[in-house]
């Protein structure tokens, strides 16, 4: 399912962050979104997620407006995993996995043996089965992660947002984690949109690119295309190279700090 901003406009107190943002989000695509700090990244998801509000300008979900949907709606067609998710109560990493699923089930239902299965498989594709009867709360920041990641999953949803989700997670990890997102892409025609800081991460495995600066589109479309040397500089201010690298079969950027404009 795709997206559409027109005319945005968003401030935090005494921070404007976007002015009159127009930006078309394809469905059943991997966009990359990368920008410096502070560029409006993190605030675009919140627009497209509808945990905030635009204060003008239209953010479009399918079609229709996002207002239209109910939030027991979006949770069946919009997942998040965020990069920092604060977890202070002792639920074990089953019970966590588990609340991906209460979007599907009936109010004070019981789980159906879909639901289980769903819940079994994903704490399997991200590693966390062996420890599903353990308290998140005793877990390490990349395992706490994994979790997050897999309750995203379990919510089965035709939208996954990633901001900056694997920020924590070891490189083994990282990779298994966005092959199995990239999977679903390309298998099942899932729309995912994920934050990165890391350049090379963002050129290996988004399709389209989203370049932001200073709250402003820099450059838009597919990956190859925007992804260029003078784009670059003009977002990050570096010197970089941009070629598919023979190992890897991947798009891959080489850098360093550009000289003063």
């Amino acid at each position: 399912m795709s997206f559409s901003l027109k005319g945005v406009a968003f401030a935090h107190p005494g921070k404007p962050v976007f002015n009159r943002l127009d930006l078309d989000l394809p469905a059943g695509r991997f966009t990359g979104i990368i920008g410096p700090n502070g560029c409006g990244k993190t605030t675009l998801l919140d627009l497209i997620c509808r945990h905030r509000i635009p204060q003008n300008g239209s953010v479009r979900y399918a079609g229709c407006s996002l207002d239209r949907y109910d939030r027991r709606t979006l949770a069946r067609q919009i997942a998040l995993v965020p990069q920092d998710y604060g977890i202070n109560f002792p639920f074990t990493v089953e019970e966590m996995v588990f609340m991906g699923r209460y979007p599907h089930m009936p109010r004070f239902g019981v789980p159906s043996p879909d639901d289980v299965q769903r819940v079994q498989q994903v704490m399997a594709d991200c590693d966390v089965l062996t420890f599903k009867d353990r308290p998140v709360t005793a877990l390490s920041g990349g395992e706490r992660q994994r979790v997050v990641f897999a309750r995203a999953l379990a919510q089965d949803t035709p939208v996954l947002i990633l901001d900056e989700a694997t920020a924590n997670l070891d490189v083994c990890h990282t990779l298994t984690l966005l092959d199995l997102v990239a999977d679903l892409v390309s298998d099942k025609h899932r729309t995912v949109i994920g934050v990165f800081q890391d350049l090379n991460l963002a050129a290996a495995y988004s399709q389209e690119l989203v370049m932001l600066r200073d709250g402003r589109v820099v450059a838009a479309g597919s990956t190859t295309d925007a992804l260029t040397p003078l784009n670059l500089k003009t977002v990050f201010d570096i010197d970089a190279r941009v070629a598919v690298d023979d190992f890897t079969g991947r798009l891959q950027v080489r850098y360093k700090r550009g000289g003063r404009r």
